[in-house]
C-alpha cells in the first residue's frame, strides 16, 4: 500500500516532460539512466522516447536518446569532406543501384551526393545537373558525362550556388531524379536547412524532376534548422546509413516513403 509521503506516479505526458527537462541538462541519456530516474521499467521509456521522437522533440542514439539538435550555421565543405566518409560511400553504392545509362540526373550540393560519383562515371551516356563546384571539378575529363551547371550566386563556404538565378535555370531543364542532400532532418519537420537561398534550389529541383531522392547520413537526422524545404512525403525514396534506429526508421516508414538503409563496410 502506498504511503502519504510516497509521490503518485507520473501519467505519460509528466513523464515525457520529464524526460525532455533531464535531457536539457545532461543532453544524453540512456535507457537505464531513465528507468531509473523515472522509476519506470524499460518498455515505458522506450515507448516515451518513441513518441519524443515522432513530435521532433528527442532523437534515438544508440541505447539511449538526445534532444533534438538546432542547426545554425551548416558547415564548412572541408569540415563535411572529412567526415563519416564511409556512411557515405555507402549511401552512394546504394543509390547508383536507380541510375540508369541515358539519364538525366540532378546532384545538388554536398560530399553525400558526390559519392554518387563512381557510378556515374560508370555509365555509358549520363547528364549531371549540379549547383555544386566540386562536383563539376571532378567530373573535368569524363567526355563520356554530360554536365550542366546552374549557375546563380556563390556559396563560398559550400563551393555552391544558391538562390533565385540558379532556380530559374533548373525550372527551365526536365531531369529524371533529383538528389537531394540535407544537413538536417527528421521525420516530423522533413528536410530544413540553415540558409534561406538554398530552398528555392532543393525545392526547383523537386519540381523539374521525375522523382526526388533524399541522400543524408543518420547522424543528421533529428536535427533541424529554421528554414523548412519540404516534408518526407515528397521523396519517393530515402537513403541513409544503417545507423539509422529502428524508432526513426519506422517514424520514416510510417510516412509512406520507401527507405533504404546502406551498409556501412570497412
Amino acid at each position: 500500500m502506498r504511503s502519504h509521503t510516497e509521490e503518485p506516479p507520473l501519467i505519460p505526458d509528466q513523464r515525457r516532460q520529464k524526460i525532455l527537462e533531464l535531457l536539457s541538462a545532461h543532453e544524453v541519456l540512456s535507457v537505464h539512466q531513465l528507468t531509473e530516474l523515472l522509476g519506470v521499467s524499460h518498455m515505458t521509456v522506450r515507448r516515451d522516447i518513441g513518441e519524443l521522437v515522432s513530435q521532433g522533440v528527442a532523437a534515438v542514439v544508440p541505447g539511449g536518446v538526445r534532444s533534438a539538435r538546432s542547426v545554425a550555421v551548416e558547415p564548412s565543405f572541408d569540415a563535411k569532406a572529412s567526415s563519416e566518409r564511409a556512411q557515405k560511400a555507402a549511401i552512394g553504392l546504394a543509390a547508383g543501384k536507380l541510375l540508369r545509362d541515358d539519364g538525366v540526373y540532378y546532384l545538388d550540393a554536398g560530399t553525400t551526393t558526390s559519392s554518387l560519383l563512381p557510378a556515374i562515371r560508370a555509365l555509358a551516356a549520363p547528364t549531371v545537373v549540379t549547383n555544386d563546384f566540386t562536383i563539376v571539378s571532378s567530373l573535368i575529363g569524363d567526355a563520356h558525362v554530360e554536365v550542366v551547371h546552374i549557375g546563380g550566386k556563390l556559396d563560398h563556404a559550400n563551393r555552391s550556388s544558391v538562390g533565385h538565378l540558379a532556380a530559374g535555370v533548373l525550372r527551365q531543364l526536365a531531369v529524371d531524379i533529383a538528389f537531394v542532400s540535407a544537413s538536417s532532418w527528421d521525420a516530423q519537420r522533413g528536410v530544413t536547412t540553415p540558409s534561406a537561398e538554398k530552398v528555392d534550389v532543393k525545392l526547383a529541383a523537386m519540381e523539374v524532376a521525375s522523382s526526388a531522392v533524399l541522400l543524408a547520413t543518420s547522424s543528421k537526422l533529428g536535427s533541424y534548422s529554421i528554414y523548412r524545404v519540404c516534408g518526407l512525403d515528397r521523396f519517393s525514396t530515402v537513403i541513409t546509413d544503417e545507423g539509422i534506429s529502428e524508432a526513426d526508421a519506422a517514424a520514416v516508414r510510417e510516412i509512406g516513403v520507401e527507405l533504404v538503409t546502406a551498409a556501412v563496410h570497412g
